[in-house]
């Protein structure tokens, strides 16, 4: 089975999850999905990449929220996405 390394864009943390392509894929279009419509708290990203898969998906994902927050830090340090520079929530937005 293919893996996808993830990493993490904070300094000083050099550690890599590998996690199933498939999950990556998955969860990565869900999010592009979901910033098509402009930049979103990141408080609600996990809530809006839910809304966009089914049932059987979800069940086969596990943990969504962690799969979440993998695959957003490796996109963030693929430079796909990019927080704003804004007062209160985080907010992140395609580039």
């Amino acid at each position: 089975m293919d893996k996808v390394a993830c990493r993490t864009p904070a300094i000083g943390r050099d550690g890599v999850t590998n996690i199933p392509a498939w999950k990556f894929d998955t969860i990565r279009a869900a999010i592009l999905d979901a910033l098509k419509g402009g930049p979103i708290k990141a408080m609600t990203l996990k809530d809006a990449v839910g809304e966009r898969l089914d049932d059987k998906t979800l069940a086969d994902l596990g943990k969504l929220g962690w799969h979440v927050v993998t695959v957003k830090l490796e996109m963030e340090v693929r430079g796909e996405i990019e927080h704003l520079d804004v007062k209160g929530p985080q907010q992140i937005r395609a580039v």
